[in-house]
């Protein structure tokens, strides 16, 4: 229950910042429309953002929490906050430097990253330009990500999952208040991320006071606790990041393509990451100390009942939300952003490579329960593995499916980019899934034939409610913006009330979702 529990705090939390989130790219999307500029700006924001979620969200947790978790079972408090002051120290040491070179090489990671860019000479040097701006965030918000993993191994989770909402309110603000002052007003959101990361890092210090943990940062390139934590970080700076590595070539390859690309490609993946990150986030953030806990108390027992609940929980939230994303793309498309300068085209051809994206979901939730299952046994090596089989089959889809789309002289390749991206997840996930029981650390339990088929049941329900639904309606490109949010609302009510429905008709109960924790 505990863990449930936990669980739901996170989602809660990430579901008000997910919101918030949707309401920012609304401002944007109104505000800035699709152009070269709001191109240089996502490619601006999505590098730094990417380092993030491999220091931040990715491989450092990863590789911090299972250590941390080993060193506060033995209850010397000393040890702890040495081990604590050493780590800040010498990850803000590191970060600082990167974020140096970073702002000194734009323009090589711009053409590197968008080599479409260079030959826009006007967008090349925008792009450059914000980055400089953008970059040290990598900083601010992967020091953030040290103080959340330390607060959430002591199962404080508010504070850390609810961090991300300062950054929203942040480029918000900047995005209506800030854009009239720049020459280029796109400029001005590149200063709300800085001013965001700014807030998230103050945000985490009440709680490390409280629990006494505020780091002295030291620096401790020598010392044990930090040598193992370095030793674990590096392979899985590769391994736990390889869904962010596939969105990225896709982005180095969309650049190539029709001004438009990539502003397509960053709103189907703000719409994915909604659920992704309401769930799947959450669930990886709360598993990971779970399961390092379990392993160091020396409990396989719990340690596979714990995998077993997150990978039922996490197929019941994604199968419906991967069917509500593909059936509903245009409708929620049309809702959300489809005023001012984002035109029919644009909520067209965002649409198209949201419902191929969303294939991946179950796969791309799946995984942030598979992985920290290895991270937290400290075995970095074999989601690396993984990832790297991934990745490679990713770029050999987009080759393959970008070019056949393209000669096929069907509109919209970068579609393409999202079918592979979403091919190359369910890869990812299902050689860690078939590792994982080979290494005898987890064994599925029992029950799962039916709880697949009630989830299959529920899922054609929700389909055939939402094929007769809309052929009721009015096209949503049509209505003011008041009936499109009620419509859309209608449509999302009706089809996870036919699955929830089914599923219970199958004998799914809300125990079985809870109770599976408790083993």
């Amino acid at each position: 229950m505990r863990l449930f529990k936990s669980t739901a705090l996170v989602s809660a939390m990430t579901l008000i910042s997910r919101i918030l989130g949707l309401v920012r790219d609304l401002v944007f999307a109104r505000m800035f429309g699709v152009s070269a500029a709001t191109d240089a700006f996502f490619v601006a924001f999505r590098i730094p953002n990417f380092l993030r979620r491999l220091f931040a969200e990715g491989s450092f947790s990863l590789a911090f929490v299972p250590v941390l978790a080993e060193i506060k079972a033995k209850n010397d408090a000393v040890a702890l906050r040495d081990f604590v002051a050493h780590v800040g120290g010498t990850l803000a040491g590191i970060l600082l430097v990167v974020a140096g070179l970073g702002c000194l090489a734009s323009p090589a990671l711009v053409a590197l990253f968008a080599p479409g860019f260079v030959d826009d000479p006007a967008k090349f040097s925008l792009t450059a330009d914000l980055l400089r701006i953008t970059f040290p965030y990598i900083l601010l918000i992967s020091l953030a990500g040290f103080a959340g993993g330390i607060l959430n191994s002591y199962r404080q989770f508010l504070l850390p999952s609810i961090s991300p909402v300062l950054l929203n309110l942040a480029m918000i603000g900047a995005a209506l208040y800030g854009a009239p002052y720049f020459a280029e007003p796109i400029t001005a959101l590149a200063w709300g991320v800085i001013i965001g990361g700014v807030l998230q890092l103050l945000l985490q210090v009440p709680g490390l006071i409280k629990l006494k943990l505020l780091p002295r940062p030291r620096w401790g390139w020598r010392d044990s606790g930090v040598r193992r934590v370095l030793t674990l970080m590096i392979p899985t700076l590769f391994g736990s990041s390889v869904a962010q590595i596939n969105l990225l070539i896709d982005t180095l390859i969309a650049s190539m393509l029709i001004s438009g690309s990539v502003t397509w490609l960053y709103y189907t993946d703000r719409l994915l990451e909604f659920p992704l990150g309401i769930f799947g986030v959450a669930l990886g953030t709360v598993i990971l100390p779970h399961l390092s806990s379990k392993h160091a108390e020396n409990d396989p027992q719990a340690f596979s009942h714990s995998v077993d609940w997150g990978l039922r929980v996490g197929l019941f939230i994604s199968i419906p939300a991967m069917l509500l994303l593909i059936a509903l793309a245009a409708p929620m498309f049309w809702t959300l952003f489809g005023y001012g300068r984002f035109s029919e085209r644009d909520v067209a051809m965002s649409a198209l490579s949201l419902s191929m994206l969303a294939l991946g979901l179950p796969a791309f939730i799946a995984v942030k329960v598979l992985a920290p299952a290895f991270y937290a046994r400290q075995d970095t090596r074999t989601p690396v593995k993984a990832g790297i089989a991934s990745m490679v089959s990713n770029m050999l889809l987009n080759a393959v499916i970008v070019y056949a789309w393209i000669r096929s002289g069907h509109d919209g390749p970068h579609a393409g980019l999202a079918l592979s991206s979403a091919l190359a997840g369910y890869l990812n996930a299902g050689l860690l899934y078939y590792w994982l029981i080979r290494s005898g650390c987890y064994a599925p339990g029992k029950g799962w034939r039916r709880w697949i088929a009630a989830l299959v049941a529920g899922g054609i329900a929700m389909l055939i409610a939402l094929y007769y639904l809309a052929e009721q309606l009015p096209s949503f490109g049509r209505e003011d913006a008041m009936t499109r949010a009620l419509l859309l609302t209608l449509l999302i009510g009706a089809g996870s009330a036919a699955f929830l429905a089914t599923v219970a008709l199958c004998g799914v109960r809300p125990r079985h979702l809870v109770g599976q924790s408790e083993k």
